[in-house]
């Protein structure tokens, strides 16, 4: 038998098994853990070298280039008037900051750089020192400024994007439009209210950046931002700005504390001018008052005096108790403990025309007597007395009014020329637009397009065209503001002159003097209301409010394109300041004719 060769095991056939044939040869597998030993040698070597040899390079590369998150901030709608005018806007304001760590700047550099900040170097130098790897140098920046400092390229500094607020009209429409914070969130007036709708929603986007601030890579799909939505107003920029020109000069001349103006479409009710000084300037934040911020013609309630005498003059005509050449027996008379009289300009007899001309308490209080409590109560009501106007404003004041059924005799004969009752002059000024709009009273409304509530009727149609007739007595130059004629159109009105409450009582050193009225007065277009606080010297309302309602009626009826219905010259009569002789003819007719209430 034969012996089996070297190539054979057990009678195996190593060269022509295929099966073992095919199986790696040792020196193979060796090579390859050689290979993979060299694979792992040379990363450890590596990680060595980076993490040990030259961990310092590797880790200011490392800094020179990271990912971030840059902030896309939206634009803060704009604030229109009912033209489209501007009356508030967003413009281009970055904010610069520095990276204290990446800083370096010549002395050149920093010297312009401070300069262009304007900050002193000392406040500079702090903010550097600080250390930290983000310092905001200076907010809301003029746009020209920083690109003047991007201009710059110093190291470690960075632009961010940004608005802020201007308000073109300044102190005009400072208490109707109001201001924002540094964030740019409303604080007060239209800010305020829209703030939601004004305000936009921020995008954003990832990048790369370098040590310089500089992005050199863009990360996945930026957020877009979404600016904020424009709101429109029915205020009149043109009527605004002159409306607080007049009360501002009014004040002033009469050393007063305030003053208010409301201007309203009489056939609308659009608020054409919400007016008030003192004012402010809405992009200067700093030193403000209360005083200053107070939205005057809305927030500030008083006992409304003369001015509700028309009311109840109508309803009395509406009931037929009298017609405009009735009669009263106007002599003082006692109701309860007070002796209700005129004073210095009362009469044995007047008509009602003439009560309304010469603005008689008596006359006032004997057809207010006639009137159903519960009727007389309604009305007022109706008229918006006692109920916050529906305008959307901040702080609108509410005022007062006692319900009927708990007057007594006394204390309806003094709500029957104004008193023990309080309004808001933007309240008054609506109340007058039942008057102008034959009956009606005009909804409120500040917002362009905004859906009016449904108007209200009080009187009837011939009952408020009566009134409008016997209005313009009062400016007649027998009436008690002369002064408030305006120069080529009709207008009527009503004067109010009262001591300041204080406490329980009333400082007969202190007085309010309004105004307020219509015009043209067969087609009514404006109705104007004019406050003036604690006017120093003269205080008759004939004399202080009138001459502000004049002109802000002559320049708002021209500037809204309203054609004059009188043919007439300048009136003799004028303010004090133009005509000296004429204002003194003014004082003797309004002291002769004064409606200030004794207390």
């Amino acid at each position: 038998m034969r012996a089996p060769s070297s190539n054979s095991v057990r009678g195996v056939n190593y060269s022509t098994s295929p099966l073992l044939a095919s199986k790696t040869p040792p020196w193979r597998s060796r090579f390859l853990v050689m290979l993979v030993g060299l694979g792992f040698l040379a990363l450890a070597g590596r990680a060595l070298y980076v993490q040990v040899l030259e961990s310092d390079f590797f880790q200011k590369k490392g800094e020179e280039r990271y990912a971030s998150t840059v902030q896309l901030p939206a634009s803060r709608g704009r604030i229109l008037d009912r033209n489209g005018q501007i009356l508030a806007i967003s413009v281009n304001a970055p904010t610069i900051s520095v990276n204290p760590q990446q800083f370096k700047a010549s002395g050149e550099q920093k010297r312009a750089l401070v300069s262009l900040l304007r900050m002193p170097l000392k406040e500079f130098d702090a903010k550097i020192a600080d250390g930290g790897a983000y310092v905001v140098l200076r907010r809301q920046i003029d746009d020209g400024i920083a690109q003047q400092i991007k201009a710059l390229k110093v190291k470690g500094l960075t632009i961010e994007p940004g608005y802020i607020r201007r308000y073109p009209e300044n102190e005009a429409a400072a208490h109707v439009v109001g201001f924002t914070d540094i964030e740019d969130k409303g604080q007060e007036g239209i800010e305020l209210t829209f703030q939601r709708q004004l305000q936009g929603h921020g995008g954003s986007r990832g990048v790369v950046k370098d040590r310089l601030g500089r992005i050199v890579e863009e990360l996945g799909e930026p957020v877009d931002p979404r600016d904020g939505r424009d709101v429109q107003l029915t205020v009149d920029s043109q009527v605004q700005a002159l409306a607080y020109q007049r009360i501002r000069d009014a004040v002033q001349q009469h050393h007063a504390k305030a003053g208010s103006v409301v201007v309203l479409d009489a056939q609308s009710g659009d608020i054409l001018a919400l007016a008030n000084y003192p004012s402010y300037l809405p992009g200067e934040r700093r030193n403000l008052t209360g005083a200053q911020l107070r939205n005057r013609a809305v927030t500030d309630v008083f006992e409304p005096g003369s001015t509700v005498k028309p009311f109840i003059v109508s309803m009395a005509l509406e009931k037929g108790f009298v017609r405009p050449d009735t009669v009263l027996d106007t002599h003082p008379f006692k109701v309860g403990p007070l002796l209700v009289n005129d004073g210095s300009h009362g009469r044995d007899a007047m008509t009602v025309a003439q009560v309304i001309q010469k603005s008689s308490n008596v006359g006032t209080v004997k057809m207010s007597q006639r009137l159903d409590n519960k009727e007389m109560g309604e009305m007022l009501a109706q008229l918006g007395f006692g109920t916050k106007p529906q305008i959307g404003f901040p702080g609108a004041a509410t005022g007062k009014l006692r319900p009927w059924k708990t007057w007594k005799p006394v204390e309806k004969a003094t709500m029957s020329y104004g008193y023990g009752l309080s309004a808001s002059l933007l309240q008054i000024a609506r109340a007058y637009t039942a008057i102008a709009r034959d009956g009606e009273l005009a909804p409120l409304t500040l917002i362009k397009g905004e859906e009016a509530l449904p108007s209200v009727r009080i009187f009837e149609p011939e009952t408020a065209r009566t009134m409008r007739q016997l209005l313009r007595g009062t400016v007649s130059t027998d009436g008690t503001a002369p002064l408030a004629q305006p120069i080529g159109y009709s207008a009527g009105g009503k004067t109010g002159t009262a001591e300041k409450q204080e406490g329980r009582g009333y400082n007969s050193d202190k007085h309010r003097a309004w105004f307020s009225g219509i015009a043209p007065i067969d087609h009514p277009r404006v109705v104007v209301a004019v406050m003036i606080d604690e006017p120093t010297g003269v205080y008759f309302g004939g004399l202080v409010a009138a001459p502000v309602f004049k002109q802000v009626v002559e320049q708002a009826l021209r500037t809204l394109g309203v054609p004059p219905d009188l043919d007439m010259p300048a009136p003799l009569v004028t303010t004090q300041a133009t005509n000296p002789k004429a204002g003194a003819r003014a004082v003797a007719v309004a002291q002769a004719n004064d409606d200030k209430v004794a207390h």
